[in-house]
């Protein structure tokens, strides 16, 4: 049988490697998407003014910044959904829906890539159990928005 020092150290040796994971790899995935990202972080990535996140009535797992005022050529709202694993798989189908282009980027959570068609797109990142999009809207070039999306998914990221 063995001594309660041993037990003992068996046990905090599985704590300490429990500890020294990835916090994403063991976390519960988040589920309030307003509570990853400020509008001090959103207004920065936006070069504008925006309000405060606020979800789609009680569902928290998506969040809406608005900009504070309408403003020519900008950025008017970014929209952060919080997802399951499988529709960030299933978004990477090739051939899924016709007229929509998906472009792998690197460097940002374990994998991402941005997904849209048109004028509209949205960066859709992996990171641990967790998948989220961001996307800007406005009546601005597609690179910008892209730019903007890289910007605030990886403060997401940091979060996670």
């Amino acid at each position: 049988m063995p001594s309660k020092i041993t037990l003992g150290a068996v046990i905090a040796a599985i704590f300490i490697a429990g500890a020294a994971m990835e916090p994403s790899a063991n976390a519960a995935p988040p589920d309030d998407a307003c509570s990853l990202l400020t509008p001090a972080q959103v207004s920065a990535a936006l070069s504008i003014s925006v309000n405060a996140g606020v979800y789609m009535g009680t569902y928290k797992k998506t969040c809406t910044w608005n900009a504070t005022s309408v403003v020519p050529k900008s950025a008017k709202y970014v929209t952060l959904v919080l997802e399951a694993l499988e529709a960030y798989e299933a978004g990477q189908a090739p051939g899924a829906l016709k007229g929509v282009f998906i472009t792998p980027i690197s460097g940002i959570g374990d994998d991402a890539y941005y997904l849209g068609g048109g004028n509209n797109v949205g960066l859709i990142v992996k990171k641990g159990n967790v998948a989220f999009k961001v996307a800007v809207y406005g009546d601005i070039p597609i690179e910008k928005k892209q730019a903007m999306e890289k910007t605030l998914a990886q403060q997401v990221v940091s979060k996670l």
